[in-house]
This record gives structure tokens, sequence and C-alpha cells, in this order.
């Protein structure tokens, strides 16, 4: 098949590929540094707009009509068995390809050499269902003719790269009807296609993976920051100075006071002027309002490698704190969320309708990430310096909606496509103080936010 040929079919099955395109877009931010694996006449390439992009073929025609019709990118004629670049990127595509593959395994040991431990590889195959279907629309000219194809259905590919030593973050399926007719593909495609059960009709299934094999920085070079955000929280001050262990190379306390009325401010000043001499103490007051403001000054004036929350409340023992910090430091998660929802409760640590919305809000996320989350209000979460800053460099796709923080950190770093950990801690009653949260003013704030979410993530 010649370029000419290609590009044809491209403009014939358009909407198919812009849909395809437009999904992509969503996991590969633009300016990115792209490797595109079969990448044809560089179409796609050309599309997700890299600042770096490679694309390789085996096809010595495909290459040439890509290096004269997109010169944006570099061209290899190169086997993805044997692939011999020197530099590594961002994501490493496989789009529509890998049924074409000699050997998948074979391709999926020879990409690690590219990766570092944020490069993500994204493979989007044809949902095996629709094989009958597709025959036919090419036996009618209705779609481009491929040589014979490898019989993959998701579940061999996640075993092949469980085998090749990449570890699944997410799948998901999109678009039940790819031919475009005004309003009705889009209805389709957009919202009905989402929607479990319908979904695994869907016709292309897409994987996130990262490799295991990457090397990560020793868990004794690390350094961890700890924010305490604290409002009218007197009673614990000196109990979460006393209690929170110390981490990696080095741990600083954050502590930010939110406009109190029991003299927490005075306590943490005093505190933190008498402990200083045995622990690396920071305080500041927020000049905003809700838990996320606070969080997001505790990160303005963090120092660590790795950025903790931990509630001031105490109903978390900071003594839980190093499995979560075990759990990001030797690459096993990239935000490492607290269920409490896992062990027993101690009496009155959470209340019967706080609880129900708890796993409500456990399933609509489970669906909305597509990775497993039980318990979305835990206040410890942990994710490294990093990632958090790509996390706020990309938060106008959500906007500022958030004044808990949990919820723009979980929305965030799924669009990252970082690797979900939870971790079960045991949930305890409070000792000082009262609840911050409102059930039912906080609980229809939190739906929502969900709603949004749902619109922002799934309903693309």
């Amino acid at each position: 098949m010649t370029g000419e040929t290609r590009e044809k079919w491209i403009r014939k099955n358009a909407y198919y590929h812009r849909t395809l395109v437009k999904h992509l877009k969503f996991i590969v931010p633009e300016g990115s540094s792209v490797l595109e694996i079969g990448c044809g006449t560089g179409y796609l390439l050309e599309q997700l707009r890299p600042a770096r992009g490679v694309g390789i073929d085996l096809s010595d025609e495909m290459i040439r009509f890509a290096r004269i019709h997109r010169p944006g990118n570099t061209y290899l004629e190169m086997g993805a068995e044997h692939l011999s670049l020197n530099e590594t990127f961002d994501y490493v595509i496989i789009s529509d390809t890998i049924g074409g593959f000699r050997d998948v395994q074979m391709v999926f040991e020879a990409v690690h050499k590219v990766f570092t431990p944020q490069t993500r590889l994204v493979i989007t195959s044809t949902n095996f269902i629709w094989r009958p279907l597709l025959n036919l629309a090419e036996k009618l000219g209705l779609k481009m003719p491929q040589k014979r194809q490898n019989w993959l259905d998701i579940s061999d590919i996640i075993s092949l790269l469980n085998l090749s030593d990449f570890d699944l973050i997410s799948h998901d399926k999109k678009m039940i009807f790819p031919r475009y007719i005004p309003f009705l593909s889009d209805f389709l495609n957009r919202y009905v296609a989402n929607l479990p059960i319908i979904n695994a009709l869907g016709l292309i299934t897409c994987l996130v993976a990262r490799s295991e094999r990457v090397p990560v920085k020793p868990a004794g070079a690390m350094s961890v920051s700890v924010i305490i955000p604290a409002r009218n929280e007197k009673g614990n001050i000196e109990a979460l100075m006393q209690r929170t262990p110390e981490m990696g190379r080095h741990t600083e306390l954050i502590f930010i006071e939110g406009n109190s009325t029991d003299q927490t401010w005075p306590e943490i000043e005093r505190l933190g002027a008498h402990y200083s001499g045995f622990r690396d103490i920071k305080w500041a007051q927020q000049t905003g309002k809700g838990k996320g403001d606070a969080v997001r000054k505790g990160y303005s004036v963090a120092s660590g490698d790795i950025l903790m929350i931990l509630d001031a409340d105490m109903t978390v023992a900071p003594e839980e704190l190093p499995k979560f910090f075990n759990a990001i430091a030797s690459g096993k998660g990239e935000y490492i969320n607290g269920s409490r929802l896992v062990y027993p409760m101690e009496k009155e640590a959470m209340r019967f309708l706080n609880l129900l919305g708890n796993k409500f809000f456990s399933l609509a996320f489970s669906w909305l990430l597509g990775q497993n989350l039980k318990d979305t209000l835990c206040g410890t979460k942990v994710i490294s310096r990093e990632n958090y800053l790509k996390l706020a460099a990309n938060r106008a796709y959500f906007g500022d909606f958030d004044p808990f923080g949990d919820f723009d950190l979980i929305f965030g770093a799924a669009k990252l496509n970082l690797k979900f950990v939870e971790i079960p801690i045991r949930y305890r009653a409070r000792t000082y103080g009262e609840t911050n949260i409102s059930r039912f003013k906080h609980g229809w704030l939190l739906l929502r936010m969900t709603a949004f979410a749902v619109k922002k993530i799934k309903f693309t």
C-alpha cells in the first residue's frame, strides 16, 4: 500500500480517526515527547503535536511519505522488535498496529529501553468482537484492507504486558458507532458508549501501562514534606510534632493554620519554636478558605521529594505514614491514597450517612477513573513533588473547583495516568474538637463535583 492510498482511507473514515485522535489527546498532553511505533504516514503523530515526535515503521514507502508531507517530526525505518533508539520519551504509542507484529512480547520487551519512571505506554487496538463486522466492511470497500491480524483480545494484551514487566494502569473502550451521522454519532460515542455494560461493546480498546524495569531513586535518598492543615485543632498540635515519624533522608513538618477560633495558631507558633531544635518544622497561615487552599499553601513552601497530607484531627495516626512512604518510594504506586473502609473503625469514628456516602463515591470513582479507589475522602494522600508540579501545570483543564483538595489531586493524578495505590489504615475517633465537615452541605457539593468530573473525564 502506498502512502497516498493510506491517506485516502484516513479521509474516507475521517470520523473514526478524529475520534481516536481526540481520545489520545486526552491521554497525551500537547508538547510531550512521543514515540509512535508503526507510524504509517505520520498522521496520528502530527495530530498529537509533540514537542519531540519520532515515528518508526517497517515500510520504507510510509516513512518516505511521512518525511515529505509531515516534516515536523522524525521518521525512521525500523522494526519495533529491534528498537535501537538512544533517547527516552514521555509517551510510547502503539495505535492500531499491535495486531500486525510478528512477536508482540518481543516488542514490549524492546521498548523498555526508551522508558523513564514517568513514561507511559499507550496501546489502542480493535475490540475482537467487532472482527466479523470489520471483515465485512473490508469486503464492501468501507474499510482499509489489512493483512491477517493477530487474534488478540484485551486479556491477551494484558497478559503479554505482565509477562514483559509492564504494570497496567488503566484500560477502557471507546466508540460504538464509527460512522458519522450528525448529532447521533457524537451522542452515542460520547455518552452511551461510556456507560457500564454498554462500554464492553466499544470498538477501540485503549490501555495505559508503565515499565516496572526502570530503576527508581533509592528510598534513603528521598526527602519528605508532611503538610498538616489545621483548623480548630489546638489539642492535637503537640502530638503531631512528637509522633510524626522521620522518613527517608529528611522529613519536614509544615503546619498550615486556617482561621481557627480556639488558639490553634498561637499553639503552633509556641510548640513550633519549642520543637524546632529537634524537628524541621515550618508554619504559616492560609489567606484563603478551605482545606484545598491550605494544602496548596503547604505545597508552595514544601521542599521534599515526596509530598504527604496528614489531617490534624489525628483520625489517621501519624505512625501510619511510613506505609505510604514505602509504597511511593519503592515505585509500587505514584498516587497513594488511604482507605478507612477496610479495617473496623473505632466507635463514633464515622457516622452512618458519611459511611454510606463514602461507599457511593467509591463505586462512582472506580468507574470514573478506571482504577480501583475505595475511599475518595480519606485525608491522607501522597504524591511526588515532580508529579504534583505536572498536576498543577495542567490544573486549568479542571479549574479551581474543589475546596477540599481531595478531588483536585484525584482528578489531576488520573489525568496524568498515575498509578493509584490504596493503603488500608485504622480510622480513629477524634479525641479533640469537632469535625469541620457538614454532611449534607458538603455531600451535595461532592455530588456536583462528581458530575463535573464525569463530563471532564468520562464524557469527553
